[in-house]
This record gives C-alpha cells, structure tokens and sequence, in this order.
C-alpha cells in the first residue's frame, strides 16, 4: 500500500511508535483513528508525498505502535501523552515544525497536540470530529445508539478487551463496517492489515484505554485549557462527512470555534472514513489549505 514509503519508527520514552515516511518538501504528520492504523491513508499518501514529506504514524495503543499497561488515571493514554509521542517521533525524523491531519482518534490527538506545541503545530486538519468535552456533554440518544463504542470500551478492564479478543474481526466488522458506508471503502488490503493489528492482544487493551482516557484525564484536560483562556493558534480546517454521525448530532465547526480563533470548514458527500471513502474530495479540500 506504501510502495515508496520507508520506515520512520522511533523510541519515544520507552515506547516503540511505528511510522513510515515518503516524499520531500515541508513535513506533514497523518493520525489515524480507531480501530484502524496508518493504513488509512493508503490512498491519499502517495499523492500528498508528491509535495510534502510525509511522515504516517501508529498511535500508541494501535497498529504496531507499544501498547504500555494502563495506569489507573489512563494518563499515559491520554491525548496529551499520545499527542507528546507523536512531536518526539517528529523531532526524531529532524521535524521542529510541521502539519498534521488527524482523522477520528487521531483528530483529538492533533487538537491536544495544536494547544500543547503551539510552536510546532503550523496547520491542523482534522476529519470527522467534534471536541471530545462537547460530545460526552451533549450526549443523545441518536448519539449514544450510534457510538455505542464509547461507552462499551470504557467499562473497567478486562470487561471490554476479553470479548474483542474473542473475535477481533466480528468487531472490526461492527464498528468500521457499520457506518453510513458499510465495508465499501476498504481495500482487502487495508481491513487485512486492520484486523492483524486488532488481533494482536495488546491491542483490545491500548484502545479502551484510549477511550478510558477520554472520558476521564482528558476531559480534566479539556476543561482546565478552557479555563485558562487557550486556543489552538495555527490556521485550522475541520471537515467531517455529511452522512456521519458528527453532522446529525452536533454542530462541529460552531464547537470548534471555541477553541480556535483560525477555524473554517464544511461537510463532505461521504461518511465517517473521510480518507478512505472520498481521498480525491479530501485532497481537494485540503491542498489548498495545505499550500496556502
């Protein structure tokens, strides 16, 4: 899927963050969400890399990311630690400053990310997201049915991880393949390298610490920079799909404008897996943004 990409993985405080890098030209970081991997940008990468130098990353707890043991406030997957790996990895490939795109987790990463490093975030993208606080607060029923996964993961382990484990690829299927798009967007490639990364044990646990995170540090997180005022600085593009659950429950770019002072943004004709089932609309969107 990454025929010209090579291995940009690093140490980064004792854990191992898997990365590729590919292309030349300024430096733009690729998160991906859950379940998922750097796979997702499988058919976006080649093109972007015709321009930048890309560098598409596993977040810790995903794909062939470490997967440390939980800690019992989950700070050490919370969006700012995760978000701290991924500036280290960067550092590592010779990258002080540099874009982002996040998509799903990913987005959240990169948000945390923009306001911790406001001198090395220079452009945030994220797709399909809302503000984490704003979404647990603003819970619905239409939401709750939707994203069920939120609140199933964060049960106490080894609830959630030991019935993943038990049939990863039932899993995968009712989560990525029971959106607004099924499993048409994925590539037998891409879901195969999906469900090798979710049938390795470790990984059931680093994503419902992810989401035990969530729903408890980084709300603290997210409140405490409300507080003090803190904004993301850098120019800012949120774009999410307009048959996803993100436009049928809540108003993303008004939320986002709480945080950000430089926000624009609209909807895509596609659902939740932005990369995967519209990579030409994104990348129309997006390089304009990107060169600007």
């Amino acid at each position: 899927m990454f025929t010209d990409f090579t291995d940009a993985s690093a140490e980064v405080d004792g854990i191992h963050i898997n990365a590729i890098r590919g292309g030349n030209g300024p430096a733009l970081l690729l998160l991906h969400g859950h379940p998922q991997t750097h796979a997702i940008w499988h058919k976006v990468a080649p093109t972007l890399a015709q321009h930048f130098t890309v560098i598409a990353a596993d977040l810790r707890g995903y794909g062939d990311s470490g997967k440390p043991q939980g800690t019992h406030d989950h700070g050490n997957y919370s969006k700012r630690r995760m978000a701290a790996d991924q500036v280290a990895l960067m550092r590592a490939q010779g990258f002080d400053r540099f874009t982002v795109i996040g998509h799903d987790r990913g987005g959240r990463v990169a948000a945390r990310m923009a306001l911790d490093h406001p001198q090395t975030v220079t452009r945030l993208v994220t797709l399909d997201v809302a503000p984490t606080l704003a979404m647990y607060e603003q819970t619905s029923f239409d939401f709750a049915r939707a994203y069920w996964h939120w609140f199933f993961l964060v049960r106490p382990a080894p609830f959630p991880e030991t019935l993943i484990r038990a049939d990863p690829d039932l899993y995968l299927k009712q989560t990525i393949g029971a959106r607004s798009a099924g499993l048409a967007p994925f590539t037998d490639a891409a879901y195969a390298e999906y469900l090798r990364c979710l049938s390795d044990p470790g990984t059931a646990h680093g994503i419902c610490e992810d989401y035990r995170a969530s729903i408890t540090i980084d709300l603290d997180h997210d409140r405490a920079s409300l507080a003090d005022g803190r904004k993301i600085e850098c120019d800012f593009l949120a774009l999410w799909g307009a048959q996803g659950v993100i436009e049928q429950c809540f108003e993303p770019l008004a939320e986002w404008r709480q945080w950000a002072d430089h926000v624009s943004g609209a909807a895509l004709p596609c659902g939740h897996y932005i990369p995967e089932e519209a990579p030409e609309l994104l990348l129309e969107r997006v390089f304009p943004f990107l060169q600007s």
